[in-house]
């Protein structure tokens, strides 16, 4: 995994933001700095099947809130994020919140104070339509409250010359 990290062709600031446990808009922010906007693709509650329930810790068909969003700054894209959170283990201030979509996950475990550690899981460098023919690198990890998982998220980050900052 970290191995990936220590790519020459994977330029500096990408390797700060895909190594860090913390919160990577907040990173953007201080690297670009200008504000990081979120942007929602999709937000849904679906049923958790076999594989959703095994990563979530949680029982098949027990509900999950599926977001998907970009976080760009101006018109640069530079993250694709994918979370799944269990409803039934969402604080309730915080679930108001992350339906809402806009606001990004690290701010809301900010500002209503949830004492998380995040475990990455695998990172990779692959293809992601999204990118069109950009290589991305993609990391796995479990945001984990009250020793359970809280939410798993996917964020691919395309590798070039957007993050030369």
């Amino acid at each position: 995994m970290q191995d990936v990290l220590r790519r020459p062709d994977i330029p500096a600031c990408l390797r700060i933001c895909a190594g860090t446990d913390g919160s990577v808009t907040q990173l953007l922010e201080v690297l670009t700095g200008k504000t990081v906007k979120v942007e929602t693709i999709y937000q849904k509650v679906i049923k958790a099947t076999t594989e959703i329930a095994q990563l979530l810790g949680i029982a098949k068909g027990g509900e999950v809130n599926d977001r998907l969003v970009i976080l760009k700054v101006e018109d640069i894209v530079y993250v694709l994020a994918r979370s799944l959170s269990p409803i039934n283990r969402i604080p309730p201030a915080v679930k108001t919140d992350l339906m809402r979509a806009d606001i990004p996950i690290g701010r809301i475990l900010r500002e209503h104070k949830l004492e998380t550690r995040r475990d990455i899981l695998k990172m990779e460098i692959l293809h992601r339509d999204f990118f069109g023919k950009l290589p991305v690198l993609s990391r796995e990890y479990k945001i984990i409250y009250n020793n359970d998982v809280l939410m798993w998220i996917n964020e691919c980050f395309p590798v070039d010359d957007r993050w030369k900052m």
